[in-house]
Parts: C-alpha cells; structure tokens; sequence
C-alpha cells in the first residue's frame, strides 16, 4: 500500500496506544514517520520491531524547548513535513471538589499548550497542501464525571483547530480532529485510579457504547490515514467521533 508514498509525517505520544497503531499504518503505505514520546525505555520497545523509514524524538512537547528539538529532529531526517499528527494526551481523573492546580495545569499543559506550540515549531516547515491532525475526545461533548479538566481541555482543543482551520487557508493546508470513544488504550492505566475501578469504568463505557465494545487503536489510525490521505482532499476543519456512537445518542 502507497497511500502515503514518501510523505513525511511527524507523530506525538507515538510510543503506545493509538499514535504507536499510527506509526505502523502510516510506514505500511509508505510514510517516513518521525514517532515522538515522552518515555525512552516505552519508544525503545515499541519501535524494537517496526519496519520502515522512520526516525524516534524523546521529549515533553508540552516544553517549549522540546518542540523546537523535534521540529528540527524531523527537518534534518527527512526535510519538510507533509502531516503532522498531534495526539499526545493525558486524562487523570479528580471531581471538581479535588481539582488543584498541579492537576489543572499538567492536564492543559500535555492537552492544550503542547498541541499550540508545536504548531508554533512546525507551520513554517509544513509543506503547502499539508494536514494537521489532532487526537481529542467525545469527553468535549459528553459530561462524564470526574474529567471536567480533561473535558475543557478537549473543549479547548477544539476551539483551536477551527481558528488554525482558518488562519492556514491560504496554503491549502487542512485541519482535522478526531475524537475518539473508549478506546483500548494505556491511557486508562494511567488515570490514578485501582484497578478494580478502572475495569468497572471500562465495563460502563463499553455497555453505553451502542455497538457493545470499546474501539481499538488501530480503528483510530485508519481514520488518522483517511484523513491523511489524497481520499480526504475536500474534508477540513471537522472534527470526527470515532467512538462506535456512543456521542450520537
């Protein structure tokens, strides 16, 4: 598969989950992939076995500095940039009688300031007619307990894209969003919360969902290549649930 034949694309929060399932759809249709993370020893496995161009970046992109590294990691490798994908996210868990500002904070720092700046970095590299993606979440629509700072984060996210849609225009470079469901992701392992309530949140989610079960990484990468894709040349500025219906009912 050529879908992507010799486009450079640059992935955030790349080394699990639904950036990981990316990396590997985009270098199978013939992407050279830039897989950015935070975890060293996490990236170092999950790329031990990939196959393709691609190149990794250890940093917090939520760290000016950080961005101006991967910009320029991606640019020596490889040049300009065709897509760039922002998915890296956080969403730990506190009711609003507990929210503090270390958790408001960390959560719009990886959710929102890091997304902006990195646009910041890469705008000047991203070819004309290229795509800016970003990972948000049905929470932005839907008022689920416990997640009012990850939900305004999304919220936030979302009001951003569409004022980004606008000020690219001129270049021909389009802005999509896609919001996933429950997904089977280590995001939830990351939450803070025991085990036992994790499973049974995961257990509510999946019984909501009308198709009965939580999506898959890889379910959200083939959304991330359609739209990636020459197939989506006329689609910009949407934002896309991907979340088995769960946002429609």
């Amino acid at each position: 598969m050529n879908t992507l034949q010799n486009k450079v694309a640059v992935i955030t929060g790349a080394n699990s989950g639904i950036g990981l399932a990316t990396a590997k759809l985009f270098l199978a249709n013939g992407a050279k992939v830039v897989l950015a993370g935070r975890r060293a020893e996490a990236m170092a496995e999950a790329t031990a076995n990939l196959t393709g161009d691609f190149t990794t970046f250890i940093g917090d992109v939520s760290n000016e500095e950080d961005n101006i590294r991967l910009i320029k990691t991606a640019t020596n490798a490889y040049g300009k940039i065709d897509i760039l994908y922002l998915n890296a996210g956080i969403a730990p868990v506190a009711p609003t009688t507990d929210i503090t500002a270390a958790h408001y904070n960390s959560v719009f720092d990886v959710n929102v300031k890091a997304p902006i700046l990195t646009v910041k970095e890469a705008l000047p590299h991203i070819n004309d007619g290229g795509t800016i993606l970003f990972t948000s979440s049905i929470v932005n629509q839907k008022g689920f307990e416990g997640l009012a700072v990850y939900s305004a984060s999304k919220g936030a996210l979302r009001s951003y894209t569409r004022v980004l849609t606008n000020e690219v225009k001129s270049r021909g470079i389009r802005v999509n969003t896609i919001a996933p469901g429950p997904i089977e992701t280590p995001i939830y392992g990351k939450m803070g919360l025991p085990g036992d309530v994790v499973e049974e949140m995961g257990k509510g989610f999946a019984q909501a969902v009308p198709l009965g079960r939580f999506g898959t990484p890889e379910e959200i990468a083939a959304t991330a290549l359609f739209l990636a894709s020459d197939a989506a040349s006329f689609i910009n500025g949407i934002e896309i649930e991907v979340d088995g219906g769960l946002s429609q009912i």
